[in-house]
């Protein structure tokens, strides 16, 4: 209830358990266990259930490598770490030999544990073990963030050394994650989140000279997620065994956790996105990249991400969609059909997905396909590798979830003969190799082979030809930029003399720009074009008022544009410049119903829609965004505007201010509120004084919670302390009924807690889930709270969800509405359920009933003892004041 939740709370039209939805068969009719039932595989794969750490009090694993005898270590998020022999596949006992790993301390001292947690990587090479850990240390026997390395000296099979290679200042789900051996063996890759600090490199293939660029307005997270956080935002280095040179490669990620390499020694990370800013023009989902050297991928706190169309960036080649990524393993080793050995495996933590990500060489670069290789609803899955014995082993858990250890093999009939040898590079890939040569400082010869590249319609080509360049003295190349009459190498060349130039170059810059003509240049050129402005305007100021001029009446005129992309370049650039036609153009477009409502799941491996029942703590919030999204153009016009102070006419302010009340009855992620009333307040700064109340009670003023973060609230909310309500609760809680409860306080519970958004009472609220007018009657106290507490227990068919597996291997999620000969007519968005999707009967191989509510647990957590019986009192009273269990209070008073 603290989410959004469209879900039957309790069972009031019950006529399915969860033990018979959990029901599944082999293909010899056994049945199998729930924590198998619910995965869903490829054809001819097959899954075990090898252990579960919480059953054995062992924590919540989230980190696993193998070890040279190939053994298993584990970490603990927040304990230690295990060792595991495991059980061959086929075996008939499947519990693996655990041990809590120790180190030895001395001959007169007792062996202890090996005081590891909070390890977020782990990686066995150069007969060591390499743990990342993730934690600020509270006491001496906790290490801090950063790189260690344990050894076995005396080769007795237990570690005796711990070493630290590297402190790392960062710690949390943002901090610092995996290590990873190159491809040639000698060296190891680490990654890092957007929340640890880049510590002095020994080099830099990505040349540390990066800022914020970007001319739109800057507005940070309202609820301060990462307001301290700035450029080069998630990093990668490359290190020696020992730890002592580090080389930057990569930066620019939000929250990357994992990396691999494909055969071709290529390497992909899967980045996350920014959930609270679902639906904003600047979310970006999660996505695979192809990280190459002295690549940056542009994030940037709050509303200031570039756009994959910048050139100064690189572009995924795929993106996912909504999720948190906890892994990436490439399919080397693994004995699969060689499809699967060759693919990248990507691991969703909220939506329990495995994405097996195809590659096809493209140029320099790649194309990526996604599948769904595996999947459970729910299934939080960590991390994963690929076993010396060819099977795919992976663990669930994480935040102190339940934790499994699970393992994956090739059961069926298609060869699975190693196939792990590098397909030939192709003539783009060869050449950005030769290009990133360059890409470790000044080297002879370097400017004359690359410049001819920076032109090249290959964009990975173009982008590590300006960064060979931009590793050499500038003094050898910036006359080359100022003379360039290529229009594409001018742009490349401005754009990294604008990185590395100074003040005094920057009207040449500008003139230089101002000799193209523009309507001669591709829309990818103009906006490489228009990105050369931004960052010579940007990295130097407003120009003299000559040159600024004439770089207004070159852009006025293209805006506006035929792309979003160049809609929004131009707008903050003519904004920033004060053009005196930008207000009452980008007004035009602000009101227009031509801009493109951003669809943020485009391309993903499942429609937004089919993640909303995977996980409905997560997916509420997408379904919620789906129903009401904002246009995502209009925000960032609007947004543009806040700042900009000529050609305003009282007309055009009142547009402006009343499209701020109309942009707050959208719905977004939770920081969309937040964006827009930041945007409003310094809109208000810039009208007169006399004219501020009226126009800020026109743009919503009154709408607004006193943060200014989301909307107010009328209802009186839960004073707390929140409680983590269990089972075990319930029967003290009601020892002594519910007689004296206060109907109105139960009533303003039932709002608070936003069960009225889904359901019914005595005629108010939303039709969702049942109307509960008559639980009372029907169920005890007891029963209610165990199934408000404990959902997943017991869920009508009324209101339960099917997974529909696909021939194609994807898997459809959905309330079936009614049927056809030839399709299952389904509702995936509770709060649109009159938006169907047809799913063929002739592409579903299986179905099977979905053994997750859709409320999550936890919904009255923010409720204390009191709270919870007043909420109690109303259900059973179907919001009735003159029920008995109000009037017998009266009469005993």
């Amino acid at each position: 209830m603290t989410r959004l939740i469209a879900v039957l709370i309790f069972s009031m039209l019950l006529s399915v358990s969860c033990e018979d939805n959990k029901k599944m068969e082999t293909a010899s009719g056994q049945e199998l266990p729930p924590k198998l039932a619910k995965l869903k595989l490829q054809p001819g794969f097959e899954a075990e259930h090898l252990y579960s750490p919480a059953d054995n009090d062992q924590g919540s694993w989230v980190a696993m490598a193998f070890d040279n005898k190939e053994r298993l270590i584990t970490a603990d998020q927040y304990g230690a770490l295990y060792r595991l022999e495991l059980p061959a596949i086929g075996s008939e006992v499947l519990t693996p030999k655990i041990e809590k790993l120790k180190i030895q301390t001395g001959e007169a001292v007792a062996d202890s544990i090996i005081q590891m947690g909070y390890a977020q990587g782990l990686l066995y090479a150069f007969n060591s073990l390499y743990v990342m850990v993730n934690h600020r240390g509270n006491d001496e026997f906790e290490k801090s963030s950063g790189l260690y390395r344990l050894q076995d000296t005396d080769n007795d099979d237990q570690y005796d050394k711990i070493t630290q290679l590297k402190a790392l200042n960062g710690a949390g789900e943002h901090g610092p994650h995996s290590i990873v051996l190159s491809p040639d063996g000698e060296s190891l890759y680490v990654i890092a989140g957007n929340h640890t600090d880049l510590p002095e490199m020994d080099t830099y293939r990505l040349p540390n000279v990066w800022q914020d660029d970007n001319l739109f307005p800057q507005v940070k997270d309202p609820r301060g997620h990462a307001n301290d956080r700035g450029a080069p935002g998630g990093w990668i280095a490359k290190i020696d065994p020992e730890g002592k040179n580090w080389e930057l490669i990569s930066a620019g990620f939000r929250n990357p956790f994992d990396l691999d390499f494909n055969d071709e020694g290529d390497m992909f990370v899967y980045d996350s996105d920014m959930e609270w800013d679902l639906g904003l023009p600047w979310y970006r989902p999660t996505r695979i990249c192809h990280v190459t050297s002295g690549s940056e991928f542009g994030w940037r706190t709050g509303n200031g991400k570039w756009s994959p169309a910048y050139p100064d960036n690189l572009p995924p080649i795929v993106n996912i969609g909504q999720g948190s990524p906890t892994n990436v393993v490439y399919g080397r080793g693994a004995k699969f059909p060689e499809k699967y050995q060759k693919s990248i495996y990507a691991f969703d933590w909220s939506f329990g997905i495995i994405y097996a990500i195809h590659l096809k060489a493209n140029g320099s670069s790649y194309d990526g396909e996604r599948e769904e290789f595996l999947s459970g609803i729910p299934l939080p899955l960590t991390d994963g590798v690929i076993g010396p014995d060819g099977a795919m082993y992976f663990m669930t858990g994480g935040r102190r979830l339940d934790s499994d250890l699970y393992r994956v093999h090739y059961t069926g009939t298609e060869d699975v003969t190693p196939a792990n040898k590098a397909s030939e590079l192709t003539e783009g890939n060869k050449i950005r190799r030769q290009l990133e040569e360059y890409h470790t400082g000044p080297k002879s010869g370097a400017v004359d082979f690359a410049w001819p590249y920076l032109n090249n319609a290959d964009r990975f080509i173009q982008y590590a030809a300006r960064i060979a360049v931009e590793h050499q003295p500038v003094k050898e190349w910036q006359a080359k930029v100022l003379s360039e009459k290529d229009p594409v190498t001018l742009a490349q060349g401005i754009i990294a003399l604008a990185r590395h130039g100074n003040k005094a170059q920057q009207d040449q810059m500008l003139n230089a720009l101002l000799g193209v003509d523009y309507s001669k240049l591709t829309s990818q050129q103009q906006v490489d074009h228009l990105r050369a402005f931004e960052l010579t305007l940007s990295r130097f100021g407003i120009p003299g008022s000559s040159v600024k001029n004439k770089v207004i009446a070159y852009l006025s005129p293209q805006y506006p544009a035929t792309t979003d992309v160049l809609n929004q370049m131009l707008s903050k650039t003519l904004a920033y410049l004060d053009d005196p036609t930008v207000a009452s153009k980008t007004l035009a477009l602000l009101e227009s119903n031509t801009g493109e409502n951003v669809d943020v799941m485009a391309n993903t491996a499942t429609e937004a829609s089919d993640l909303i029942l995977r996980n409905p703590q997560y997916g509420m919030d997408i379904a919620l965004t789906l129903k009401n999204m904002p246009p995502a153009q209009h925000t960032y016009y609007g947004m543009v505007l806040e700042d900009v102070d000529k050609g305003w006419t009282p007309e055009l302010r009142e547009k402006y201010f009343n499209w701020f009340n109309k942009a707050f009855s959208y719905k977004a992620g939770r920081s969309y509120i937040g964006f827009i009333d930041k945007a409003r307040k310094k809109a208000l700064t810039h009208v007169p004084k006399d004219k501020f109340e009226y126009y800020d009670k026109m743009s919503g003023a009154e709408l607004l919670s006193s943060s200014g973060n989301d909307l107010a609230v009328t209802t009186v909310q839960p004073k707390g302390p929140r409680h983590n309500w269990e089972v075990g609760d319930i029967e003290p809680l009601l020892a002594d009924g519910l007689k004296g409860r206060d109907f109105e306080y139960g009533k303003s519970m039932f709002a608070a807690t936003t069960c009225i958004t889904c359901h019914s009472m005595q005629g108010e609220g939303e039709n969702i889930g049942p109307d509960l007018t008559q639980l009372g009657t029907r169920f005890s106290p007891q029963d209610i709270l165990k199934a408000i507490i404990e959902p997943n227990d017991v869920i009508s068919d009324q209101y339960n969800t099917t997974v529909y597996t696909l021939k194609d291997g994807k898997s459809v999620v959905g309330r079936l509405m009614n049927e056809t000969e030839q399709n299952y007519i389904v509702s995936q968005n509770p709060y649109a359920p009159d938006q169907t999707r047809e799913v063929p009967k002739d592409q579903v191989v299986s179905t099977k009933l979905s053994t997750i509510s859709w409320m999550p647990p936890g919904t009255i957590n923010r409720l204390n003892e009191e709270e919870v019986k007043d909420l109690l009192a109303y259900l059973v009273a179907g919001g009735n004041p003159d029920n008995p269990i109000y009037t017998e209070k009266e009469a005993n008073n």
